[in-house]
């Protein structure tokens, strides 16, 4: 049986489509001692998470309230099943509810904001910043006091 201080951590990474979907799995190497799930909106793109457990949840935006009332079910189902330790997104609205949701549930949360937002913070990670454990931008310039943090990039 493992010890409690061998067992791996799960962690949940979670995201929207797109350009939020290659950040995040650029981000996979930080997680290589986890046991990983990946979450996102499209069952194509289980071909490029080789090696990791994979899940689709609804996608969501906030033009459409139903859909964001199916993704914000389907996550908590999804997270009630996994009991993840942590919880990251890069977005966008399912990436926010995981992350509020996954805080309710007592993971650790974090949010790395879009590169694509360089100018100012995305509106998912400007509601979301307040209620994560770590809130991070990848542009040095949208850094503050209090959130985000700037630490690096995922060029």
């Amino acid at each position: 049986m493992e010890s409690s201080s061998s067992k791996k951590k799960k962690v949940v990474a979670i995201s929207s489509g797109g350009g939020h979907w290659v950040q995040l799995n650029r981000l996979r190497p930080a997680f290589d001692d986890c046991d990983l799930t990946f979450a996102t909106v499209k069952e194509s793109y289980r071909d490029e998470i080789e090696g990791a457990n994979f899940t689709v949840i609804p996608d969501s935006n906030r033009s459409n309230k139903f859909k964001l009332l199916k993704s914000a079910v389907g996550i908590l189902l999804t997270l009630l099943k996994i009991r993840p330790d942590v919880v990251i997104s890069t977005g966008a609205a399912p990436g926010y509810f995981a992350v509020r949701i996954g805080k309710l549930l007592g993971a650790k949360t974090i949010w790395v904001d879009s590169i694509a937002n360089a100018e100012v913070l995305s509106l998912s990670g400007q509601k979301a910043g307040k209620h994560v454990d770590l809130w991070l931008t990848q542009w040095p310039h949208l850094a503050k006091k209090g959130g985000p943090e700037y630490v690096g990039n995922v060029l």
